[in-house]
């Protein structure tokens, strides 16, 4: 067993809070226009949303996760907790209601440009946290190495969090968009995963690297903020709790160019470079000591990529994995990057996730 892998009985307990969904796919020659009437080239319906995806993909790696989240009891409902176990997830925390609908979500997959679009109907009625009393948070908690939050649900979430805070369990949090209560959530978190859009908006930055100093500074309990960046991989930001007077100084923006200069672009599978710990200055913002880090995505073929859907949510899936098996940071930025890849060679969110045996992961998981 590698310094990567997890051992047995440790860390293996995953909660996750947020949403799940019924995915219902389509894929189409090219999106249509307004008014035009075109064909699928192929369908498919698949269980959804991104707490239920990111945990799917951690159980398929080894993980014992366990799901925070509300169906209704209706056809949607019981596909997605049937689809939940049978890979893996412990359903018995979702609340399931007798009235109202579960979320759905049409997805329109563009095979021509490689993108999809997406149209989500939130279930009814949303999860409140009367829904979650004391003793089966106190259950779900149990054992746990790690809490997983995707920013929804985001009552019930925050009790949740608060929950793990006094109990020590560290936080992962994914943030895509800003949401009704994300700014109380993130405060909590330990760890951030980022969509590409997300950083700069939530920080008011001018640049990427400015608004990973800015969140750092801002979320004094976080230790690293990842934001995902399609094709072009991803950048991280990692605190370092030494904080020495002889850190070098460097502007965050020319260090992220100088990285970029280095990556190796002679391989088409996923690699990971980083500073040495600097004081990164932002200007307009402030300085933080910490390490800054450019990863690669894999050079897919085009012939080889089908869909990206829930290729955020697999990243997240693999990182919560990394963490509890300590990967180093290196290795977790590859190890994130080559689950995700995994996961775009088919159709729908879950599909491609990997298993622990794939042969494409056995480098880190021997």
């Amino acid at each position: 067993m590698s310094s990567d892998s997890i051992p047995e009985n440790e860390n293996l307990i995953l909660l996750g809070c947020g949403s799940v969904s019924i995915d219902l796919l389509a894929t189409v020659a090219a999106y249509p226009k307004p008014d035009e009437k075109i064909r699928s080239t192929s369908f498919k319906v698949e269980g959804g949303g991104n707490a239920a995806n990111a945990l799917t993909c951690a159980a398929r790696l080894g993980l014992k996760p366990r799901l925070i989240s509300k169906v209704a009891d209706d056809t949607h409902g019981r596909a997605i907790i049937d689809e939940l176990q049978a890979d893996g997830v412990d359903t018995s925390f979702i609340v399931v209601s007798e009235e109202g609908t579960s979320p759905f979500t049409y997805i329109i997959v563009d095979s021509q440009t490689k993108s999809r679009t997406c149209i989500h109907t939130p279930g009814f009625p949303k999860l409140m946290p009367a829904e979650l009393p004391e003793s089966t948070l106190f259950s779900a908690l149990s054992g746990a190495g790690i809490v997983f939050l995707d920013g929804r649900l985001n009552e019930t979430a925050l009790v949740v969090a608060h929950e793990a805070v006094r109990k020590n369990i560290p936080i992962l949090m994914d943030a895509e968009r800003l949401r009704e209560g994300l700014d109380d959530l993130i405060q909590l978190a330990d760890y951030l995963t980022c969509a590409t859009r997300f950083p700069q908006v939530w920080a008011g930055a001018t640049t990427i690297p400015k608004a990973l100093v800015s969140m750092v500074l801002r979320l004094p309990k976080v230790k690293f903020v990842i934001v995902t960046l399609g094709k072009d991989g991803c950048i991280m930001l990692e605190r370092s709790v030494d904080e020495g007077a002889s850190r070098e100084e460097a502007d965050v923006d020319r260090l992220l160019e100088s990285l970029e200069m280095k990556r190796n672009r002679s391989t088409y599978m996923p690699t990971c470079i980083s500073s040495s710990v600097t004081k990164l200055q932002a200007e307009g913002i402030g300085t933080v000591c910490g390490r800054l880090y450019v990863g690669t995505a894999e050079n897919i073929p085009p012939s080889e990529l089908i869909d990206t859907t829930g290729a955020g949510d697999a990243f997240a899936g693999a990182v919560l994995y990394a963490l509890c098996a300590n990967f180093s940071r290196e290795n977790m930025l590859c190890f994130a990057a080559t689950v995700a890849a995994a996961k775009c060679r088919a159709l729908g969110a879950r599909s491609g996730l990997p298993h622990h045996t794939d042969p494409r992961l056995e480098s880190f998981m021997q």
